[in-house]
């Protein structure tokens, strides 16, 4: 009984964790959305709608010349602006073209386009706005998805803190073998205890160098032996400096796999410095001045992601129709982080603060990716208009530098045809991840 209550416990967390995940992915969509609404209907351009989802519409309701509503699938957003491309020619309505499949796609590009601008409408198209202000409508989007970000990484890092390495135990003494367990009697105090180190210290530097983490200090330790150190040390806030001299000690030679390496039935040993600590894990509140620097890091964490994608999508799809196992840093859709959510949340590991903490920097993740994948300069993301209109821009600073007549806005409907080949990759690589986060997911949990 007890046993069934557990079970049916850890599906209604993890259901949980999946509707919290949905919410919070709607409301990043719909922030997205809202920053460019609020900049276009700011510069005048006429929005009819406003939508968080596709397909089916769920619930709409109308407010002045715009309806927003919700539809079926929370898969991303959109706003209906007027006019999103200009005329072949000035002046020119939407019309037939003439032969060929590109041609037919351009001209039904510019002819929807046309046939959302009604007699008297034409100054309240997107096209028709300054370049730069096209610029701003199309990143105010990505960039609500920024300042989401760093709101979730500020709430984190100043208010629930990061995971930094301490020490967890100090060892009395320096066992006399690598086999041994414990100490022997009249054993020689360890150089930690000697030093002074306490449990919850943590290490800041060793000799003036900063310590990135526990395994930079293990590494500075162990190539030390027999060498004093000054070792700085922050516990409860207040900082300590500590000399200490590692013991010159034969430990097991390990392999990358971090097995014993065994040599003609011979187990491989090396002398190494060791000082007798043992490392946990804690979390510490940081200055909103550490924000910045941490969304710098997930951005371009992000970005590497994304400029490797080809390469990892085709191991994801050797993973997902072959033996192979699923690595660990393997791109994920939004199956998949749905179920990071949900099992975030039905874990007995991880306390009510560390399930926060992951669903928040989850979350944070979630509106960096929105951010860089709708930055890349390609339509119908938002960094394709950007491009355009940038270039539009250096276009028409030219010709007034060299009196020139001004060329006029960019024909966007143009790229059209790479707009269709875009969305079927991206229809593609979305599909092919939310297969592989079924049949071979990514245990986020290790």
């Amino acid at each position: 009984m007890a046993a069934s209550l557990a079970f049916v416990e850890s599906v209604l967390l993890f259901v949980l964790g999946v509707v919290i995940f949905v919410i919070g992915l709607g409301v990043s969509i719909g922030l997205h959305e809202l920053g460019h609404l609020s900049f276009a209907k700011l510069f005048g351009v006429k929005v009819t709608q406003y939508m968080i989802g596709f397909g089916k519409t769920i619930f709409s309701f109308r407010r002045g010349e715009t309806e927003y509503g919700v539809k079926a699938l929370p898969l991303g957003g959109y706003i209906s602006m007027i006019g999103m491309f200009p005329p072949k020619h000035p002046g020119e309505r939407g019309r037939n073209a003439s032969t060929g499949f590109y041609n037919q796609v351009v001209q039904d590009a510019r002819t929807a386009s046309a046939d959302t601008v009604a007699d008297g409408e034409e100054n309240r198209t997107f096209y028709r706005l300054a370049p730069w202000k096209r610029i701003i409508v199309m990143f105010a989007g990505p960039f609500m998805n920024l300042v989401i970000a760093f709101v979730l990484l500020a709430i984190i890092v100043t208010g629930i803190g990061v995971q930094v390495y301490n020490v967890a135990e100090v060892s009395p003494c320096i066992p006399s073998s690598p086999s041994a367990t414990s100490c022997v009697a009249n054993a020689p105090e360890s150089p930690a205890k000697a030093a002074g180190f306490k449990p919850g210290d943590i290490i800041k530097s060793i000799d003036g160098t900063p310590m990135a983490g526990w395994n930079a200090s293990t590494d500075v330790f162990q190539k030390s032996a027999g060498k004093t150190l000054s070792v700085v040390v922050e516990n409860n806030g207040r900082d300590r400096t500590l000399s200490v001299t590692p013991k010159a000690t034969k430990r097991d030679v390990l392999d990358a796999d971090g097995k014993t390496v065994v040599t003609h039935g011979v187990t491989q040993t090396h002398t190494v410095g060791v000082i007798g600590l043992t490392p946990g894990v804690t979390l510490q509140q940081q200055p909103i001045t550490a924000v910045v620097p941490a969304l710098g890091a997930n951005i371009a964490a992000v970005a590497n992601i994304v400029i490797d994608l080809p390469q990892r999508m085709v191991a994801v799809w050797n993973a997902a129709f072959g033996p192979q196992q699923r690595a660990q840093d393997s791109p994920v859709g939004l199956v998949g982080v749905g179920r990071f959510a949900g099992d975030i949340a039905s874990s007995s590991a991880i306390p009510i603060l560390g399930k926060v903490q992951t669903m928040l920097s989850l979350l944070a993740s979630l509106n960096v990716a929105l951010f860089v994948m709708n930055m890349i300069p390609l339509l119908p993301l938002d960094g394709g208009h950007i491009i355009g209109a940038i270039w539009e821009w250096i276009r028409s600073a030219f010709a007034k530098l060299f009196k020139r007549r001004d060329p006029g806005p960019v024909d966007m409907a143009k790229l059209m045809p790479i707009t269709f080949v875009v969305i079927i990759v991206l229809g593609g690589m979305s599909l092919l991840l939310a297969y592989a986060d079924i049949v071979k997911p990514v245990n986020l949990l290790g």
